[in-house]
């Protein structure tokens, strides 16, 4: 592969744009930028969780997940390319189900936490969960692989699930909510 970057200092940027790999320029709160903004701060949060997470099984999915995000930004940095196909949500949904199974039921709402690996997949589910309302803010007015949204969708949910799995590998133990009605229900 040659060079993708020669210069990281462009000062393209410094008038308030941003180009994108089909040589058109958006201004820098372009809702296509902010999107693609959001992608890079997921896999960056994924990034960070897989620091701490020592389950390969979890590993190998999130790295591959971080390819994915690449892709996504692929097709947000080159308006109508689609490289997101439903496979890949196919293969999100078999990863969340294989990961969920051996979980006890869910009959509490989790607080994020418990531990650093955790938390940043708590974090990267968040993340993903703001990626997906912009995308679907974006879609609005502009057209984009539909496959991508679901795919993001079905990721929010496997990042849920891989946190319990986390947490269920280290101790078995989650942290619960607590509301301040259940509080006063306990005598």
């Amino acid at each position: 592969m040659g060079n993708r970057l020669s210069s990281i200092v462009t000062r393209t940027g410094d008038k308030g744009s941003t180009g994108l790999a089909d040589g058109s320029r958006r201004d820098k709160h372009d809702q296509r930028i902010h999107c693609l903004g959001e992608v890079d701060e997921l896999n960056t949060t994924l990034g960070i969780a897989l620091s701490f997470l020592e389950d390969e099984d979890c590993r190998s999915v999130l790295f591959a997940i971080q390819h994915d995000l690449f892709d996504i930004g692929a097709e947000l940095c080159q308006p109508g390319k689609v490289l997101i196909q439903s496979v890949y949500v196919d293969e999100i949904e078999a990863s969340a189900a294989s990961f969920n199974e051996p979980l006890p039921p869910l009959k509490e709402f989790i607080l994020p936490g418990g531990s650093q690996p955790v938390a940043f997949l708590q974090l990267a589910r968040a993340t993903c969960r703001r990626v997906e309302r912009s995308l679907h803010q974006l879609r609005q007015s502009e057209d984009l692989n539909p496959v991508t949204a679901q795919y993001i969708n079905r990721l929010s949910d496997l990042l849920f699930i891989l946190a319990r799995h986390v947490a269920f590998k280290q101790d078995g133990k989650e942290v619960y909510w607590h509301s301040k009605y259940s509080r006063l229900n306990r005598g």
